[in-house]
């Protein structure tokens, strides 16, 4: 099973696509890493997001999605446009969203040991621990 982690920081949500394999998590190289929201006042621009998106997760038939999330109040809050990312990947037909919190993400890091692979951009790291921590926790 194929899981694809996503941390959504300013306005870019980043991907990092992970599965089981025999020999434990493998990370699964995909060519987009990243996708902007340029504009999130201008309707069109959240409209080709959202469809950018969605052509993504179908490229790369995706069907479970993990998102870091984000504080909704105190000093680490999350700001008005992650919110709104958030709502458009929660809309994606056909696929399964699940939110996981940095504490999760921590406990399940440290708990199983697993190794971040260097094919992994550092800002990457985030997203692919969310992929993992999915996984571990079926």
């Amino acid at each position: 099973m194929t899981i694809c982690g996503i941390e959504i920081k300013g306005s870019e949500a980043i991907f990092a696509l992970a599965t089981q394999g025999a020999d434990g998590l493998e990370h699964l190289a995909i060519a987009t890493k990243k996708i902007a929201l340029d504009d999130d006042e201008d309707a069109a621009s959240v409209k080709a997001f959202a469809a950018a998106l969605a052509a993504f997760v179908k490229a790369n038939a995706i069907t479970r999605i993990a998102i870091k999330k984000r504080s909704k109040k105190g000093e680490f809050a999350g700001g008005p446009t992650t919110f709104k990312i958030e709502g458009i990947l929660q809309l994606l037909d056909d696929c399964e969203v699940q939110l996981l919190s940095p504490q999760t993400l921590n406990a399940q890091f440290k708990k199983h040991a697993f190794d971040l692979p260097a094919s992994l951009n550092k800002y990457q790291h985030e997203a692919f621990k969310a992929a993992c921590a999915a996984l571990l926790k079926k």
